[in-house]
């Protein structure tokens, strides 16, 4: 079974982290995907750049562009892993592992179901 693991983050946070903080902490995190991918367990993964700099689009037809998105929340989206396990308690095994690195982060574990041929990784039988 596929889960994403969604990643959030207080606004403002992570941008007042120096490089050096940054570079660390990416470094655990990185620590922790090479195992992962090691496994065959970790998909796709990204970290997504600030809420600033996004654009959400809506509205009937074709849709309009506005400035960022306007959820009503503190924190926002940084990133997702997409990680193969044969049951939740994988998943939530792997986000406490990416929480041990990051541990002011929020992670949202939520099941995945792929509608795409061809996805980049497979569901594992176990």
């Amino acid at each position: 079974m596929l889960y994403a693991i969604l990643a959030y983050h207080a606004k403002g946070v992570v941008e007042s982290w120096t490089e050096e903080e940054d570079a660390a902490l990416m470094t655990d995190l990185l620590d922790i995907n090479d195992r992962l991918v090691s496994e065959k367990r970790l998909g796709p993964a990204a970290r997504l750049g600030p809420t600033d700099s996004a654009v959400t689009l809506r509205g009937p037809g074709l849709g309009i562009v506005t400035d960022g998105p306007f959820a009503e929340t503190k924190e926002q989206l940084l990133g997702l892993y997409l990680v193969d396990y044969p049951t939740m308690d994988g998943a939530i095994a792997a986000a406490r592992e990416l929480r041990s690195a990051n541990p002011t982060a929020v992670y949202e574990i939520r099941p995945v179901m792929l509608y795409l041929p061809g996805a980049p990784i497979a569901a594992q039988q176990d």
